[in-house]
């Protein structure tokens, strides 16, 4: 904030949308998400655009903010920009604080209004050859092989400390099922064919079309420790790169 203000006061430098982003991104993380807000709006001579409003709601996400989370997205619904990942955002907002009735009322709204979800892809290149992956997908001709180190994986995490962050599960199920369901994203078979299909040491680079949840960050946080490799996934707003049980996050300002 000191480099934010002295921008303004000492060199005369106004702050454009990118730095106003970074800003309600830092404060994000930490969980200011108040501030965060109340430094958006701000903003005088600009007008907050979507990408600005997501990394708020995103932030909201990962702090289980309702009241916010629903303001932010009302922002989005009057910049006409709201997409269906807004919604699922605020899917997973609700299920993580177990309102399971607003979970509810926001899919029977997407049902209404046709507001349709993609299907989430992962994708990672071997060889020169690109590897696409559904969830729970079966349709590799190296499945077998694939659900089998995927099966080993967890069994190593597990022991490593790992535990699946089931509020990523955005439906109302009992804690086994919602882990069982978390097991087989799509960039979690990407990551366990590039641990089946490279030689140790090599980096694990994944593209995936939506956000990574939150469980499959831990998970390859986790990952990246416990086989030693570096996992590089490239999400719809954000580079994650994985080292050692630690993450580093580019944002595509």
């Amino acid at each position: 904030m000191l480099f934010f203000e002295t921008m303004t006061k000492q060199y005369g430098i106004k702050p454009n949308i990118h730095h106003y982003g970074c800003i309600a991104d830092l404060m994000g993380r930490v969980g200011k998400l108040d501030q965060a807000y109340e430094l958006i709006m701000s903003m005088k001579e600009l007008k907050p655009d979507s990408a600005l409003w997501r990394t708020l709601l995103g932030a909201c996400r990962i702090h289980h903010n309702v009241t916010l989370g629903e303001t932010v997205v009302g922002h989005l619904v009057e910049l006409k920009a709201q997409e269906a990942g807004d919604y699922v955002l605020l899917l997973n907002i609700y299920s993580s604080v177990g309102d399971w009735e607003k979970v509810k009322d926001t899919r029977r709204f997407m049902k209404e209004r046709g507001i349709q979800t993609s299907l989430g892809c992962s994708s990672i290149i071997v060889k020169g050859v690109v590897h696409e992956f559904l969830v729970d997908d079966v349709s590799h001709s190296r499945k077998e092989e694939i659900y089998t180190t995927m099966d080993e994986i967890n069994k190593q995490l597990k022991i490593a400390g790992y535990v699946a962050d089931i509020t990523s599960e955005l439906h109302n199920l009992d804690e086994e099922e919602k882990g069982h369901a978390l097991s087989y994203h799509s960039e979690k078979l990407a990551m366990a064919f590039g641990i089946l299909a490279t030689p140790p040491g090599t980096t694990i680079r994944i593209a995936k079309n939506l956000r990574t949840c939150v469980d499959c960050h831990e998970f390859a946080k986790a990952l990246s420790w416990v086989y030693n490799r570096v996992v590089v996934i490239r999400d719809r707003n954000r580079f994650h790169h994985f080292r050692e049980g630690r993450c580093s996050c580019d944002d595509f300002w």
